[in-house]
């Protein structure tokens, strides 16, 4: 049975009937932009468990142009307070929302403004600095 509901729409259930179905937008598109390595430095790993970095060479204006044509969020396993205050200290110039891990979109759709999660929500590429790119698990056993 399906479990969707007006406030939580279950992406991709599955049930032709269901009473509230996802209408994907074709309009929206996201880009997911891990934070360590990719915006974030990070030239000393964890290190203290700090931001202590600074942006990588082209981060913002890359940002800035993304945001042209696509909704961007910033994931990360870091408290999403610590990347806000980031780019606020960084003067990266946007506007910043923190998406709560209660929230029930499901989807980042905001333009103009970048998004900053824990939760690793659809998006249309994931920029990230150790990410393997999937073809078969054969190639994956190679990696390893």
């Amino acid at each position: 049975m399906c479990k969707c509901t007006p406030e939580i729409r279950t992406p991709f259930c599955g049930i032709g009937d269901c009473v509230y179905p996802l209408v994907v937008k074709p309009y929206v598109r996201t880009i997911a932009v891990d934070f360590d390595g990719v915006i974030h430095a990070y030239r000393d790993g964890y290190k203290d468990g700090t931001a202590y970095d600074i942006p990588n060479e082209g981060a913002k204006e890359t940002l800035k142009y993304l945001l042209r044509d696509y909704s961007v969020y910033v994931f990360s396993t870091r408290p999403p307070e610590m990347i806000q205050d980031w780019f606020a200290r960084h003067q990266m110039g946007f506007v910043t929302e923190i998406i709560p891990e209660t929230d029930t979109r499901r989807f980042w759709e905001t333009r103009n403004v970048i998004g900053i999660s824990r939760i690793k929500l659809p998006a249309v590429a994931y920029i990230d600095d150790r990410a393997i790119r999937f073809t078969n698990w054969r190639d994956i056993r190679n990696y390893f």
